[in-house]
């Protein structure tokens, strides 16, 4: 975290040398507000009060969390940019589904929504501004995106189509004003299943045209039939037939969305989803548990703010998973239609790609089939279990040990994905991956210290809960986030390819 600051580049007392200005390549996100004249029109200051809230308290912290700089605010919009395309896509994301929210309550007239466009290019940046071709296809793509919608250039697509866990409907080449060369332009579809209610509705749309077309060819087919002289008798005489056959069932949403690989990278080089089996032919798998006895311990550290204060906490008995919920596991809640998308991966890995709404899509289904209370552990259960009854800074010890847990300088191999489950030592309660490999929800809203926090072990579920506990750190993470006490947050709607989850159980 840090503060929100206008891009700064070099030292700004010393101009660059004649003739050469700073230049770098960076992902730069336009945003604007659709209908901004008409709200300022109809309610002027409490337009501009709103956007400016709108923008300390959404716009700001989300491009600060995701690594990114704000250049300016332009009274009806910004412009930002980041280091990486994959941040800066996510940030948009994040943006405009926290604007769902905030606009769910409002008439429809009345809501602010921002178009947001993104691009890749070399711009040349200056104290306060930034210029370029880039900035200007960002704000072109912007300018056509749909109100409440992401819309990136080719090359950012080609940048993260890999990486950010979202489908993308490609809308062509765009000529925009100023440009020479057309533009590629992708939708972001950030809700896995959009991908398949889009190619529903497409489908849907086909097979209507489809059945207008054949009915008119059966009717010009019987006109023609019915005009030959002598031939009205030969056809009343024959056993009626139906000119048009009947087109096959249009598919529902959820059965579209079971036929598109979720989810999806990209619609046009992903892999088909692994294929999983009916729930009445394969038996369900429960995750197995480690119970876990009650007890007393120190929650949080301080070696981040985060985790301050460090405060007593007393956890009842529960049970919780020996290992992360694994790729087979989530496929059987994906069968039996209760769980959102299909994972892709081997099935003895951690589930990810996973939002903190997934996760309680799984423990209720788990619950449901189950005929038990299963749920995601609370963040003081989960810091009780990882620590094994122990007060280091690992539950090893206080230095880093190779081999003790999957993280990017753990001493493991570098990996494009999690290794399988249980491929590192347990804990001295028996658990695996109590840190690194996948970050982890827990039931916990997101705050940013713990004054306030209960002291009983149960979840803290006050306060705004577009925002979750994440636990763990992952497999792209460096060691500093597999200590025990290390939390972070994200948004609760939101999938990301590091986050999976494991369930608990009270008695």
């Amino acid at each position: 975290m840090g503060e929100i600051r206008n891009f700064k580049s070099g030292n700004q007392d010393e101009p660059p040398p004649h003739g050469v200005m700073p230049r770098r390549l960076a992902a730069i996100i336009v945003g604007d507000i659709a209908s901004y004249s008409r709200l300022m029109q109809v309610d002027e200051e409490g337009t501009h009060v709103r956007v400016k809230r709108i923008e300390r308290d959404l716009i700001q912290p989300s491009i600060v969390e995701h690594h990114g700089s704000l250049v300016k605010t332009t009274g009806d919009g910004f412009i930002a940019i980041f280091d990486s395309p994959v941040e800066a896509v996510r940030c948009s994301i994040v943006i405009q589904q926290n604007l769902v929210g905030r606009n769910a309550s409002l008439p429809k007239d009345t809501r602010i929504e921002y178009r947001i466009g993104v691009n890749l290019g070399d711009v040349i940046v200056e104290p306060d501004d930034v210029y370029g071709d880039g900035v200007n296809i960002a704000s072109r793509i912007e300018g056509i995106a749909e109100p409440g919608q992401v819309y990136i250039s080719g090359a950012i697509y080609e940048q993260i189509k890999h990486k950010v866990v979202c489908g993308y409907e490609s809308l062509g080449d765009r000529k925009v004003k100023n440009i020479t060369d057309p533009v590629r332009v992708y939708r972001v579809l950030p809700d896995a299943d959009a991908v398949g209610k889009t190619r529903g509705r497409r489908e849907n749309v086909l097979l209507v045209l489809l059945s207008i077309t054949v009915m008119m060819i059966a009717a010009g087919v019987l006109w023609y039939l019915l005009a030959q002289p002598g031939r009205v008798g030969q056809q009343a005489a024959a056993p009626a037939v139906s000119p048009v056959a009947s087109p096959s069932p249009e598919p529902s949403p959820r059965e579209a969305a079971v036929q598109t690989p979720q989810p999806s990278p990209s619609l046009a080089s992903s892999p088909p989803p692994a294929p999983v089996s009916s729930p009445s032919a394969t038996p369900l798998r429960e995750p197995e548990l480690i119970a876990i006895r009650g007890g007393s311990f120190a929650m949080g550290s301080n070696d981040d703010p985060t985790e301050r204060p460090v405060h007593q906490v007393t956890v009842k008995p529960f049970s919780i998973g020996k290992y992360p919920v694994t790729v087979q596991e989530w496929n059987e809640c994906a069968a039996a239609k209760e769980c959102g998308f299909a994972a892709i991966g081997n099935d003895d890995a951690p589930v990810t790609n996973v939002s903190w709404t997934d996760a309680q899509q799984y423990v209720a289904y788990l619950a449901k089939a189950t005929k038990r209370a299963y749920r995601l552990p609370s963040e003081a259960e989960w810091e009780y279990a990882a620590r094994g009854g122990t007060s280091t800074k690992y539950w090893w010890g206080d230095k880093l040990q190779p081999g003790m847990a999957g993280c990017k300088d753990c001493g493991a191999a570098a990996s494009e994905q999690p290794v399988k489950v249980g491929s590192f030592k347990p804990n001295p309660f028996g658990l695996h991956d109590m840190g690194g490999g996948v970050d982890q929800w827990v039931e916990d809203c997101w705050h940013k210290t713990y004054q306030g926090a209960p002291t009983d072990g149960s979840a803290w579920s006050g306060g705004d809960c577009s925002s979750h506990v994440l636990r763990s750190g992952s497999w792209k993470n460096d060691s500093r986030y597999v200590r025990p006490s290390n939390r972070d947050g994200y948004d609760t709607n939101v999938r990301y390819p590091t986050h999976g989850f494991r369930v608990a159980l009270s008695p």
